[in-house]
């Protein structure tokens, strides 16, 4: 493999931990780990460099500022929030498709502020109550007909085409 797809590589696996960061999954004590290891991959920024050092206790605000000028060196900016909780969606319904985690567990996270910008995002969204334990009331379906739906939506969603700029 060349260094230039190398670098590609990434390049795009710090702009999905820019999204990720941006919707919350990814805290800034994790960051300088990240950093080291896109590093120690071949990436290398100045910032890159200092953030990798900065230890996980460091000041966060000081490893978010860090961070934010390391992806402004590598080309790379922060992503709206609602591209990044589209992201975060879209990664969820992977995951429940991939089995990774389960429908009940889908529901234990708030996506009550996550804005659909597309049919297939809102078909998932309208299927997760705000508690797994209130599908019947919130949605109306019993649990296996309410897990099938979730499933087959969350296959639509991981099969339409990807959330382009950003992440």
């Amino acid at each position: 493999m060349d260094n230039e797809s190398s670098t590609q590589r990434e390049l795009e696996s710090l702009g999905l931990v820019a999204c990720r960061y941006q919707a919350g999954g990814t805290h800034p004590e994790e960051l300088p780990m990240i950093a080291a290891e896109a590093l120690a991959a071949g990436l290398d920024t100045p910032t890159l460099r200092e953030l990798a050092g900065l230890p996980r206790r460091a000041d966060t605000g000081e490893i978010h500022d860090a961070f934010v000028d390391a992806l402004g060196e590598a080309g790379i900016g922060l992503p709206d929030p609602t591209v990044a909780e589209r992201h975060a969606l879209r990664r969820a319904a992977v995951r429940l498709v991939a089995g990774e985690i389960t429908p009940s567990g889908l529901a234990s996270v708030d996506w009550t502020e996550t804005e659909a910008g597309t049919t297939a995002e809102q078909s998932f969204l309208t299927l997760i109550p705000s508690c797994a334990c209130c599908v019947e009331y919130a949605l109306g379906l019993d649990r296996q007909t309410w897990e099938t739906r979730l499933r087959s939506a969350a296959l639509a969603l991981t099969s339409s085409p990807p959330i382009r700029p950003g992440c």
